[in-house]
């Protein structure tokens, strides 16, 4: 298919397979509440106007390489079908030749929930399996905030995640949503957190003054 015109199929939610390992649950709940709003008419439009691309793998499994939350979201919401946009067939590969190839490409992200490498037969073989990764979710309302634009590029927002998770303890993320996400602001616009206002609690355990050094994995302008 390579270079070709997308090909679209229906697929239904609980085949499709995914290329990452988690996703952040807050932000499935998100798109939850948001689906569950709509009319039905418009929910009916939304499932079709919002295809899934996908590259087709060994057994002919569909490959999702974006819309992880979205799908999850809509499997939880009792939606049967995905519409995919198919756009390659790798069909022809054994699992590990197609593993490397989507590696590659850039297709996948076999990271856990904290940010640890792991061999890719550990990525889920279904939506509903995927864990959750808080600083996911801490990264899409930071973009909400505007502190950072949406970025097209495959698991680019995983590597905001990262960024904050090298930055902040997730004792702190858990126990104080709010101030982290103040000090996860900071961090995105200026790339220090000003802790010197920090509350003293939070302070105690957030974790920035110790990780101030971590390696920036954020992609660089060329």
């Amino acid at each position: 298919m390579g270079g070709a015109r997308a090909q679209f199929l229906e697929e239904h939610f609980e085949k499709l397979r995914p290329t990452q390992m988690t996703v952040g649950f807050e932000e499935v709940a998100l798109k939850r509440k948001k689906f569950r709003a709509l009319p039905i008419e418009g929910k009916r439009r939304f499932a079709s106007e919002h295809p899934f691309p996908a590259v087709l793998g060994p057994g002919r499994g569909c490959y999702i390489t974006d819309g992880h939350h979205l799908g999850r979201a809509l499997l939880e919401e009792g939606v049967g079908v995905a519409r995919v946009s198919l756009i390659d067939d790798l069909s022809h590969f054994d699992a590990g030749a197609f593993w490397r190839e989507m590696e590659r490409r850039g297709l996948s992200f076999p990271f856990d929930a904290r940010g640890r490498s792991q061999p890719f037969e550990k990525i889920p073989q279904s939506l509903r399996e995927l864990t959750d990764d808080p600083f996911r979710s801490l990264a899409a309302r930071v973009r909400r905030a505007d502190e950072y634009q949406k970025d097209s590029r495959p698991f680019a927002e995983f590597k905001w995640a990262e960024y904050f998770r090298r930055r902040l303890s997730v004792e702190a993320l858990n126990a104080f949503p709010e101030l982290a996400l103040q000090c996860a602001r900071k961090l995105a616009r200026n790339g220090t957190a000003l802790c010197a206002k920090c509350d003293a609690a939070f302070s105690g355990i957030c974790g920035v003054r110790q990780r101030a050094g971590a390696e920036d994995l954020l992609p660089q302008e060329n």
